[in-house]
């Protein structure tokens, strides 16, 4: 799989990766719940998350241990991160900060400067929560995958040092 998405992106270069980033996030409703198909579509997102990490100049790999561990982890010559990816049925309305795993997330960290969770913009609350509390009190950074588009697109136009450095100034403004 992200030897098909690698391919994918030699092809077709950046406009691939913004094709999956602009749909990612959604599981397909057929799928069904921990299903197979369901936990492929998971790790789809996790190559995802690795791959748009590379190309806006990160060194990132996605660990294949199953259980307590972050999911992608990328470092550059001046920060390091783990990274997690989530993705949500269209028929999910309930925000349950479970499902973001913040503390797992923190811990997770395992020594590495920042830790991210990425996830569907439409699945982030629109006021306070507890969601948010957390990811501030723990130094867990929130983005999207629209979020990740935008570094993307400047990696295109600017290449991948401003990207990669643009994501730094991210992470430090949402550290405590």
């Amino acid at each position: 799989m992200i030897e098909e998405l690698r391919a994918e992106i030699a092809a077709d270069g950046y406009a691939a990766l913004l094709d999956h980033l602009h749909l990612c996030g959604a599981i397909p409703e057929q799928y069904g719940h921990d299903s197979s198909a369901e936990k492929l579509y998971a790790k789809c997102t996790d190559a995802l998350i690795s791959e748009t990490l590379s190309a806006i100049g990160l060194r990132s790999i996605v660990i294949n241990a199953r259980g307590d561990s972050a999911d992608v982890q990328a470092r550059t010559d001046t920060y390091s991160l783990v990274a997690d990816a989530k993705a949500f049925r269209l028929s999910r309305t309930a925000k349950n900060q479970k499902d973001f795993k913040l503390q797992a997330m923190d811990g997770w960290r395992t020594g590495l400067d920042y830790a991210v969770i990425v996830c569907p913009i439409y699945q982030l609350p629109t006021r306070t929560s507890q969601i948010y509390q957390q990811a501030i009190a723990r130094n867990v950074c929130i983005l999207s995958y629209s979020h990740l588009a935008v570094l993307v697109g400047l990696a295109m136009r600017q290449g991948s040092p401003p990207a990669a450095a643009g994501l730094h100034e991210v992470l430090k403004s949402g550290s405590i």
